[in-house]
């Protein structure tokens, strides 16, 4: 690698869950793509908005994440919609499932990224916001940046 390159390299993030969920926990794992999709997803056509991760027969897979075609893929493309599976140490997913059972907690897909050439995906064990959580959410945000305009206007 150059000198001057960092090794992780963000391509795609979720904010919407960031709006709708309160994040408990981060894990890392990995993606299994195919080449035309790493293409996609290094030019940063992907989209993490509506997709949740599900656990089955002790594997777990992220479902509802579109990557666009590759535009030189032709025959090599596949669905962009495609549920794809996760690598993970199997350790880590029957944990993840016992607390997603127990607690009823979710799965969040929250960023996508490379480190070392390979792909992968941010999960969050997330909760759920209400509409008042969301609201007070927003509240404070327009209160911080409210503050800090005022500390601008006055240097």
């Amino acid at each position: 690698m150059a000198a001057g390159k960092s090794e992780i390299q963000k391509t795609a993030q979720n904010k919407k869950a960031y709006h709708d969920y309160f994040v408990l926990e981060t894990y890392e794992a990995g993606i299994e793509l195919f080449g035309t999709e790493v293409k996609s997803v290094r030019a940063g056509k992907i989209n993490l908005k509506d997709s949740w991760c599900s656990i089955d027969a002790g594997e777990i897979f992220v479902n509802g994440m579109h990557i666009s075609p590759y535009e030189q893929g032709n025959i090599f493309n596949r669905d962009p919609m495609r549920v794809r599976k996760l690598l993970m140490h199997k350790r880590e997913i029957n944990r993840l499932f016992s607390t997603t059972k127990q607690q009823g907690l979710t799965l969040i897909p929250l960023s996508v990224y490379f480190v070392k050439g390979r792909a992968k995906l941010e999960i969050g064990l997330c909760k759920g916001k209400k509409n008042y959580d969301k609201r007070d959410d927003m509240a404070k945000r327009d209160a911080k940046r409210d503050i800090e305009r005022s500390f601008r206007g006055k240097e």
